[in-house]
Parts: C-alpha cells; structure tokens; sequence
C-alpha cells in the first residue's frame, strides 16, 4: 500500500511539474491569451518544478527497488518450497517402498501428466505405466491422482513439514506459503 502511495505521488508530482513547464507553451500555442508571468516568480516556479522532477526521479528509484526487493523475496520463497515439495516427495516414495519406475511413474503423474505421455517419455507401454499408477496407489493408500497430489499439498501447508529456512534477507518479514502460489 505505501509503494502505491509513492507511486501517486510520484506522477501527480511530476505531473505538476512538468504542466509548470509547458503550460505558457501550450497556452501560447492554444491561443489563450494569458497575461505573462514576471520572470523573477517564472523563475522560482521553474526552480520548484525542477526540484519536483528530482524528488519524482528519487521516488521512482525508491519504488523500483522495493519492487525488486519484493520479488526477490518472492523468489526465493518459491525456491524453498519447490526445494521443500522435492524433498517431500522423496521421503514419501521412499517410505512408500516405491522402485525407481514407480518413483518416475509418480513424478510424473504429479506433473499433471496422463498415462500415454508417461508412457512415451519413459518408452514402455500405458499398460506398463497403468499398472506401475496402480501399484503407486496401493503403497500410498490413496485411490487416485488428485488424492495422491492431496497428501503432498497438504504436507505443504503443514508448517512443521518444512525445512527451517535460512532468510537471506534480515529484517524481512517472510510470507506465508499461500501468498507465493
């Protein structure tokens, strides 16, 4: 909210200035007859306009870099999670007593993949992959994909399943998962 603030008054500001530099121009080229300024106050209002387009510059730096600070944050948090969901992943198929087909096989269910893709990356048959799902299923006690997926996204909410985090920006708040996806 402060950042939108900023970035009003950083265009209302240079707005105004920008208007106190052209508005004789314009007016002149307009046909608006306008009684001309003394220069001593033209002067003082160009001054101000000048100071103005500086302190919009300075604005604009400032919320460019909380806008990559902010992505930054938000990056690296997406790091942990991706780094956390793997691990997570690993742990299960091994607890499961998954093989290495089977860990592929659900790896790439996970991904959202169907059973004739799975089939044509790993180069076997969909009865092949069907009956690899199957057995995946059965070691995890879940009926389908979207409940196999369910047990890791909930894992995932699960505060105490991650892995402690070591922030590489002090001071900043972390986010929590929800805000990243």
């Amino acid at each position: 909210m402060r950042d939108v603030v900023l970035l009003i008054l950083l265009l209302a500001t240079q707005l105004i200035c920008g208007t106190i530099f052209i508005s004789e121009t314009l007016m002149t080229l307009l046909g608006i007859t306008h009684r001309p300024l003394n220069w001593e106050i033209r002067e003082v209002l160009e001054i101000g306009a000048t100071l103005g387009l500086i302190f919009g510059a300075v604005l604009g730096v400032i919320v460019l870099r909380r806008s990559i600070a902010r992505q930054k944050r938000a990056e690296e948090q997406l790091r942990q999670v991706s780094g956390a969901f793997m691990e997570l992943m690993h742990e299960r198929f091994q607890g499961w007593g998954l093989t290495s087909a089977e860990r592929d096989v659900a790896l790439f269910a996970i991904k959202g993949m169907n059973t004739h893709e799975i089939a044509v990356l790993r180069g076997t048959a969909e009865g092949t992959v069907k009956a690899q799902t199957n057995a995946i299923y059965r070691k995890s006690g879940v009926n389908g994909r979207p409940q196999l997926l369910s047990l890791f996204i909930d894992d995932l909410m699960d505060e105490n399943a991650l892995p402690a985090s070591n922030d590489p920006m002090p001071g900043a708040k972390p986010a929590p998962i929800a805000a990243v996806a």
